[in-house]
């Protein structure tokens, strides 16, 4: 495994930029079902003899067409309706798009021995994108299609240039696996979502106001009232994040056996809100870091089975009159946009690349990396009911 085919720079517009729960960018299932499409159209062609298999993708640019003062309304759009059954006199209706510009490279794994055939082949396959659609948009330009074989050393540099400055969609299914089993050892009832929720949501937590105890503790070992280690032991307190209610036994002590005058009540007042905090205690709201570290975005993986295969007569309003349907679920999970400075060897492209991994009643993307992923439970997979057909 170690040539691939390098598409450059596709800058794409109005690409669907909602999938399933998530939004910002498409769905890993779009980019896989662009790579399988070609591969369809290469068997029918005079290349033949080659096989694609495989895609990774790396984003360069990306802008959501959104407003408001947190950009978190998609814009609107009039579409005239194409359909004989709507009245096509009447003003078309405003309809919310989720729709969005990118930038993106591809890397798609590429069998087969080309030889004189490179320039040909490279220019009828920049002809086939640019016929097709990627994520829902249009194509509009592809830099360049090359392709590298990652035997050659120098040939993994050149390639990791090209992608720069670029960030890789990496799976990190095998995080939220580890992290729900932990949380059901410490709580039986725990919910897989919230565990997700864990990784995708932005979550404060509030620590009580210390500023004035900080600042008293620290002049009492300036004036040399008090010993250093102390003064540590409360630093080291206020760095645990979340808030940890478990004071160091020194501190307390001291605060406890601390004169009650007029020149410490202020101090004591806070100290009491510290060490018993209630609805009314001043307090500063700081993020929870996320269980595991990284540029981490909650993503969909591919679908759920949530019924049998149906006969394609049996189902009212299919998009043909033979293809069989099954309704299913979308499949979420956790992604990683990773820096491709970080890429060392031909083993991390190949890590980088998503394919399809069918099971019963599963249709998933996800990827193969000897150093860090390994099969991940298919329940540690949040779904929603979505029909497909």
């Amino acid at each position: 495994m170690s040539q691939y085919i390098l598409m450059n720079r596709i800058k794409v517009q109005n690409a669907n930029a909602v999938s399933g729960f998530t939004w910002g960018f498409p769905s890993i299932t779009h980019f896989l079902g662009f790579a399988h499409n070609l591969s369809r159209k290469l068997s029918k062609s005079s290349f033949n003899n080659f096989e694609l298999s495989g895609c990774g993708v790396v984003s360069h640019h990306n802008h959501v067409h959104t407003y408001g003062g947190w950009n978190d309304r998609f814009l609107q759009n009039k579409t005239p309706p194409y359909l004989h059954s709507h009245n096509k006199i009447a003003s078309p209706p405003v309809i919310e798009e989720a729709k969005m510009n990118m930038t993106v490279s591809l890397l798609i794994h590429f069998d087969g021995f080309l030889g004189s055939q490179a320039d040909r082949f490279t220019e009828w396959l920049k002809k086939q994108c640019l016929l097709q659609r990627l994520a829902g948009g249009t194509i509009l330009d592809i830099e360049s299609i090359q392709v590298f074989d990652l035997s050659d050393k120098n040939k993994f540099y050149l390639l990791k240039r090209k992608l720069l400055p670029g960030f890789a969609l990496m799976d990190r299914s095998n995080d939220l696996a580890l992290y729900y089993e932990k949380r059901l050892a410490e709580n039986p009832e725990a919910e897989l979502l919230d565990a997700w929720l864990d990784f995708t949501a932005l979550k404060q937590q509030a620590r009580p106001k210390s500023n004035l105890i900080t600042t008293h503790l620290n002049a009492q070992v300036v004036s040399g009232t008090l010993v250093e280690s102390m003064l540590h032991e409360w630093v080291s307190h206020l760095e645990k994040v979340p808030y940890d209610s478990m004071i160091p036994q020194s501190v307390s002590e001291y605060f406890e056996m601390l004169e009650q005058t007029k020149a410490n009540k202020a101090t004591l007042e806070q100290w009491k809100h510290y060490s018993e905090p209630n609805d009314k205690t001043p307090a500063d709201w700081e993020y929870l870091p996320k269980p595991s570290t990284g540029y981490l975005v909650p993503i969909m993986i591919g679908y759920k089975a949530i019924t049998e295969v149906y006969d394609n007569k049996d189902i009212v309003n299919t998009r043909d009159s033979e293809t069989p349907v099954c309704f299913v679920e979308a499949a979420h999970s956790i992604g990683e946009w990773r820096g491709v400075n970080n890429f060392r060897n031909a083993e991390d492209i190949a890590g980088s690349l998503w394919k399809y991994e069918y099971k019963e009643h599963w249709y998933l993307c996800k990827q193969t990396s000897k150093s860090k992923q390994s099969d991940v439970d298919e329940n540690i997979i949040i779904t929603e009911t979505l029909d497909l057909n």
